[in-house]
């Protein structure tokens, strides 16, 4: 990618705080829950009608829309030289089964509003912006997350995604071929790309850009993250009858796994994230012994060299804990830390000083689209402040001025991508 120019069409003047309010309130009714929160899963009813909102929008600007084999969902803006490779930018449209109204779909109608104030400006790109909601990136009905931006990167990982199975059996495949229907008037473009680059703008996550009284995070990079399915084989009996001693018992042996992992991977400087989030119990009746226990592990760490030696510790200790039982893991993926591109980090201070909007750079703890993405192209991404980084929860919340100053950034950031290599964002 070429240094970027300065950028003198401030397209972040037509951002509307108005506009993006409201197609953020109509986004949280797909799932809305009693207490303003979202339940919008991967691929589900209310998934395929937040799709279907975007594609009336993108009609009511004529822009085009397209999905892939994935089940990613892109709205293109045409530029004025097709055959250039498109800046891509958006986030996700799922959520958490308690989920907040901004996570994921914050990132999808920022590059929305972003585009359609490029267009207010009277300016027409060289470069296409395709903005993209990405398949399943919270991996809360299909595990792991982010299933639609690893496919893009990865096309021929494709079939094991496609095999994935919620927890009742449903596969992914399954599930997306009813959303195709419903989206039969979409045309359907082949999976994967070269973008020229990405970027996705997301509310943080985190409490850091508030406590520093910041509205914009140049996101340094992403800290790293191997996820693991551990599944434990015991024996049921009867809860009166069986004598402890020659119990197999497959709760007791995992409340010893993780009792161990637990006290392994504490640190005082809390830089480890350990995170036991799923607990499965056959039969789960309570005057029978456990016979079989699944548990999920989730462990992040920054530093990939020291994730690697954290997580192959998993298996000697489960093995060393299982006691009678039989005890099995399986890595469901592992990702380690990024580093975004200098060169767009740049881009997005530069159209942050040049609106006066205060900005410091930070480091995700979470997880985002963006770190599939920059395997194909250089990719970055725009915080905005989370109120005391409350995130995974209905009480999520974000101001509109700190909305609206990220969507004012990534405008001016785009309109400054689409017209490297060319003369500049032309009047139409």
């Amino acid at each position: 990618m070429t240094a970027p120019s300065a950028n003198s069409n401030h397209a972040s003047k037509y951002v509307s705080a108005g506009r993006l309010n409201r197609r953020l309130d109509v986004m949280a009714r797909y799932g809305a829950t009693e207490k303003r929160g979202v339940n919008r899963q991967a691929l589900s009813a209310e998934d395929l009608q937040a799709q279907l909102q975007m594609v009336r929008w993108a009609a009511e600007l004529e822009l085009r829309p397209s999905t892939d084999p994935a089940g990613n969902l892109f709205i293109r803006y045409e530029g004025t030289d097709p055959a250039l490779a498109p800046i891509l930018t958006g986030s996700h449209l799922d959520s958490q089964p308690t989920g907040g109204r901004f996570d994921g779909v914050y990132g999808v109608l920022a590059a929305l509003e972003a585009v359609e104030a490029i267009r207010d400006a009277g300016l027409r790109p060289q470069r296409s912006i395709e903005i993209v909601s990405w398949m399943n990136e919270e991996g809360s009905r299909f595990a792991p997350g982010m299933m639609g931006s690893r496919a893009y990167a990865n096309p021929d990982g494709l079939a094991d995604i496609l095999s994935t199975t919620d927890a009742d059996g449903v596969s992914v495949s399954s599930a997306l071929e009813i959303v195709h229907k419903g989206l039969r008037d979409v045309p359907h473009r082949m999976l994967g790309g070269r973008p020229y680059a990405y970027i996705e703008t997301h509310i943080e996550q985190g409490p850091e850009l508030e406590r520093q009284n910041t509205t914009i995070g140049v996101v340094s990079g992403i800290q790293g993250k191997r996820t693991f399915r551990v599944t434990i084989s015991g024996e049921a009996a009867h809860a009166g009858t069986s004598c402890r001693a020659v119990r197999k018992d497959a709760l007791m042996a995992a409340v010893r796994i993780i009792g161990a992992l637990d006290q392994q991977f504490d640190d005082k400087a809390d830089v480890v994230k350990f995170t036991v989030g799923r607990l499965t119990v056959e039969p789960n009746a309570p005057s029978v012994v456990p016979s079989a226990v699944t548990f999920s592990i989730d462990l992040r760490h920054p530093e990939s060299a020291e994730l690697t030696r954290l997580g192959d510790l998993v298996v000697p200790i489960c093995e060393a804990q299982k006691g009678p039982c039989a005890v099995s893991v399986k890595e469901l993926s592992t990702a380690m830390s990024v580093e975004f591109a200098h060169e767009l980090r740049n881009c997005i201070r530069r159209a942050a000083d040049q609106l006066k909007i205060a900005h410091l750079d930070i480091l995700s703890a979470a997880g985002h689209d963006a770190r599939y993405l920059g395997d194909v192209c250089p990719s970055a991404m725009i915080f905005v402040p989370s109120h005391q980084g409350i995130t995974h929860n209905e009480a999520e919340f974000t101001s509109l001025q700190d909305l609206v100053d990220g969507a004012r950034v990534l405008a001016d950031v785009l309109c400054e991508l689409t017209s490297q290599e060319a003369s500049s964002c032309r009047a139409s």
